[in-house]
């Protein structure tokens, strides 16, 4: 019995230790399949490609087209949460950048950086605090961009250039009002307000009854043909 004691725990050891050793090795495998699995995301495919602004921050891009649009999220987003509507712009035609600060600073070198690129034209999209800080740096720079789209804006404000505009909200939010108002106020003959039902507020109308509505708003206002 003292015998068959005294080896049981070997027994246990080496057991274990071979199974460590089985999962060591299937850890290694499942990493290299993931290496091989997230390569395209490096691409500027579906995933966005991480760019640099120089001393602006980060940001995202998609796509390689003719025409430029730099999206400005709402605060509780970041650039990645404009995945889904990047891929559909790019694949209108754009390249698209999406910013990470919300600075009028990292805007501007975003639109720089796409007109060196080659763009022939740049929009500007904003969603709720995206919106407010992309219109605070157009009344400053009133031809900065060629057209401008935004969601749930939370303010008006004054000095807009006269390019075509679009301004998308819920009937049903609070910020309503704020749209009418911009698209009454500013300047230009081609400035639209969109109301659509309900009362998601600025990049959840992509996620709720109206996202395609929502979608094919913006896709028609930022297409330059």
């Amino acid at each position: 019995m003292p015998t068959t004691t005294s080896n049981a725990p070997s027994r246990l050891l080496v057991t274990a230790f071979a199974a460590g050793l089985l999962l060591a090795l299937l850890g290694l495998a499942g990493c290299g399949s993931d290496e091989q699995g997230a390569s395209p995301a490096s691409d500027g495919g579906a995933s966005g490609e991480r760019i640099s602004l120089v001393d602006e921050g980060d940001a995202l891009r998609w796509g390689d087209g003719s025409y430029g649009v730099v999206l400005a999220h709402g605060a509780a987003f970041d650039a990645a949460s404009w995945q889904d509507q990047a891929v559909a712009i790019a694949e209108q035609g754009a390249t698209v950048v999406a910013v990470e600060d919300l600075t009028a600073e990292a805007m501007t070198a975003a639109v720089e950086r796409l007109r060196e690129d080659g763009a022939e034209e740049v929009a500007l999209v904003g969603g709720s605090a995206g919106a407010d800080a992309a219109l605070r740096l157009l009344s400053e720079q009133p031809e900065l961009v060629d057209r401008v789209v935004t969601l749930s804006a939370n303010s008006v404000v004054e000095g807009l250039g006269e390019q075509p505009k679009l301004f998308i909200a819920s009937e049903d939010e609070p910020v309503a009002e704020v749209s009418e108002q911009l698209a009454a106020t500013a300047p230009g003959d081609d400035n639209e307000v969109l109301l659509l039902p309900g009362s998601d507020h600025a990049q959840h109308l992509f996620d709720g009854d109206q996202a395609e509505a929502a979608l094919d708003a913006l896709l028609r206002a930022l297409d330059p043909r």
